[in-house]
């Protein structure tokens, strides 16, 4: 759509040229035909280095634009981009395309549903129930156990194995909030990348970017009932004990291993090597190469000294 056409559609204030724009970006991500924005000032370094065709901003921050990046003009920039990311959604299901490539010695039982334009590689096994959507790709030696789903524009590395239930690439939890209280829905336009060698459990929810991808590296092996949020990018060799969760935009370094039950707050990073114990609960970035445990988190030698120290005060009677 062009520029001009969005201005008018919800009464904004276009500021510099009128482009053509094929998609919606982050501003540190987005390229000249694309649209990008920025409610939180404390991404203004990345509004100045911004290389997008423009950006929702309010008016005070114009003249941080970089030359010839345009602007839309809005008070409130994340709400106008909820509503601005309807117009770029995709159809849930498209009416034709081209018939699935299906690779050499796959197993796919009848009952598999397998979407246009989608790929899949030599020696693939599709259980009873699989749902592939379209212009999915599945890489060789992959096994697929049975009622996964996996949504549309979806990649899937080789050597994988995902256990029954599991669905890759629906929608983020992700909404802008209006005065009056109501929740408007950003749709979410990217997609989920599993590389090779990656194993995730049963029942596993894998949510799709707002825009760009959710990432899981390389080896990561990923347990039942997990929970990971849009714009995750887990590293390689990464261990996810069940029921851990991490929120959107959470960044997780390689080698890190996360107990059961562990949780992060959303954009974040936890470097590589770290230990989430059991519970644990990550609510700012932490340094890599440590143990941490309990809830505020703190390094695990001294959470353990605390629960001493507790219990010698109960013991005491003076708690």
């Amino acid at each position: 759509m062009r520029l001009s056409d969005i201005a008018k559609q919800f009464d904004l204030e276009l500021v510099g040229e009128d482009k053509e724009i094929h998609s919606l970006a982050a501003l540190q991500d987005a390229k000249p035909d694309q649209l990008s924005f920025l409610e939180n000032k404390k991404y203004l370094n990345a509004l100045k280095k911004t290389q997008a065709g423009a950006v929702i901003v309010k008016k005070e921050l114009l003249s941080l634009l970089p030359k010839g990046v345009s602007a839309l003009i809005s008070e409130e920039p994340y709400l106008t981009l909820a509503y601005i990311s309807k117009l770029f959604a995709k159809e849930p299901m498209s009416k034709s395309g081209k018939e699935p490539q299906i690779g050499n010695n796959c197993t796919i039982a009848q009952n598999v549903s397998i979407g246009f334009n989608s790929v899949i590689g030599d020696n693939v096994t599709l259980m009873p129930g699989v749902v592939v959507g379209e212009n999915v790709t599945i890489g060789d030696n992959t096994l697929v156990y049975p009622n996964v789903t996996i949504y549309r524009d979806c990649q899937i590395g080789k050597n994988c194995i995902i256990h029954a239930g599991t669905v890759i690439g629906s929608d983020g939890y992700g909404f802008a909030h209006t005065k009056d209280g109501r929740h408007v829905k950003i749709y979410q336009n990217g997609n989920v990348i599993i590389e090779d060698d990656v194993e995730i459990g049963a029942n596993c929810a894998i949510d799709r970017a707002v825009f760009g991808s959710t990432i899981i590296k390389r080896g990561t092996k990923i347990d039942n009932l997990i929970q990971i949020g849009h714009n995750c990018i887990v590293g390689e060799n990464v261990l996810m004990a069940g029921q851990s969760g991490l929120s959107g935009s959470t960044i997780v370094g390689k080698n890190v291993t996360i107990g059961g039950q562990a949780a992060t707050a959303g954009h974040l990073t936890i470097g590589d090597y770290a230990v989430i114990a059991a519970r644990g609960g990550v609510t700012k970035s932490i340094p890599g190469g440590k143990v941490y445990s309990g809830f505020p988190l703190m390094e695990h030698k001294q959470w353990l000294k605390l629960q001493a120290l507790l219990a010698r005060l109960l013991k005491r009677g003076n708690c």
